[in-house]
């Protein structure tokens, strides 16, 4: 068994992760200051540690600090492997959480990259899709350099993330990390904030409440959508996965990142049928202008995660979206 610390572990995509590896027996710390996490998330991972005696720790921390690298060193003895996760990640918390974005990416980084020379980790660093901003070509490889406006209304996640795999790599390199990038694109389950922001928990709320689904544009722009389940197998794969170069210096970086996602395309106004014709309600349309910098297309090539760690999405759209309203805001 492994000794694991995660970082934004009471959000979405982190606790899904951090119960997957307890109910694997692994020892985990977690790492969250909660601006964004949900201490409901946490008490339901202590849980999950009681029952399968797992041992989880959760360490209320903010990974920006300058003291955070020894704190952490001193709580873990010994570490295996780091996820870093932690950012907010909803466009609505881009207006106002900008400079911690921006400080999480760029401060957290570094210190979690210190932690793991330090402790000789394998590190894993959860970029994401908007590393390519609104794409010149579908679907995005990793090899896509990105069309991304550095000033604009999302610039602090976009340029936050870009950042950060700017300096894992480099940091990595050049005192031999074992590190690995995962571009995470659109990711939606159980667990997720009623008012997160994001299009799916949006669309649900709104017919819940009977309101018209808000549509920008003519709703023809797409997104690709991955369960949490899949992704937690994704990430997990590609943190397990052994064949990259041993000598950092010798390979091409964009060897270690990777794409997760579903790649199964659809446009926004079908998604809010879909959702209607799941939930029994009538569907009312309310059409807003199209908000500046967002993507037209958004869809992952993930033959790279498949081939080498066999990553392929099972969740289909329908069964995911019954499973997320079964489980929205669960505890």
């Amino acid at each position: 068994m492994l000794n694991i610390l995660i970082t934004g572990c009471a959000g979405f995509i982190g606790s899904h992760l951090t119960e997957r590896l307890l109910k694997e027996g692994h020892t985990v710390f977690g790492v969250d200051n909660l601006l964004t996490g949900r201490r409901e998330n946490i008490k339901r991972l202590e849980k999950i540690a009681a029952t399968t005696k797992a041992e989880f720790l959760f360490l209320e921390y903010n990974i920006q600090n300058e003291s955070i690298e020894k704190l952490l060193s001193e709580k873990c003895d010994d570490l295996d492997q780091i996820y870093h996760l932690a950012c907010p990640a909803s466009p609505k918390d881009f207006s106002t959480l900008g400079v911690e974005i921006l400080e999480v990416c760029a401060k957290g980084t570094m210190n979690m990259l210190k932690l793991a020379r330090l402790k000789k980790a394998r590190f894993l660093f959860t970029s994401t899709s908007e590393v390519y901003g609104d794409p010149l070509k579908t679907p995005q490889t990793e090899y896509c350099l990105g069309n991304v406006n550095v000033l604009g209304p999302r610039s602090c996640y976009d340029e936050g993330k870009r950042f950060a795999e700017s300096y894992t790599v480099h940091f990595a390199t050049k005192y031999n990390i074992d590190f690995r990038i995962a571009r995470v694109f659109n990711t939606y389950g159980p667990r997720m904030r009623r008012d997160d922001g994001r299009v799916i928990p949006n669309f649900i709320e709104q017919l819940r409440n009977g309101a018209p689904i808000t549509i920008y544009g003519e709703g023809d722009q797409t997104r690709s959508f991955c369960y949490v389940d899949d992704m937690v197998d994704g990430l997990i794969a590609l943190m397990s996965y052994e064949k990259l170069h041993e000598n950092i210096r010798e390979e091409d970086p964009v060897k270690r990142v990777f794409n997760l996602g579903n790649p199964q395309e659809i446009k926004i106004v079908e998604l809010a049928k879909l959702l209607a014709k799941i939930m029994g309600e009538e569907l009312h349309l309310a059409v807003l202008p199209l908000p500046k910098d967002d993507p037209k297309r958004r869809c992952p090539q993930i033959t790279k995660a498949t081939e080498a760690f066999g990553f392929e999405p099972k969740v289909p759209l329908k069964e995911g979206l019954k499973r997320t309203l079964e489980g929205l805001d669960e505890i």
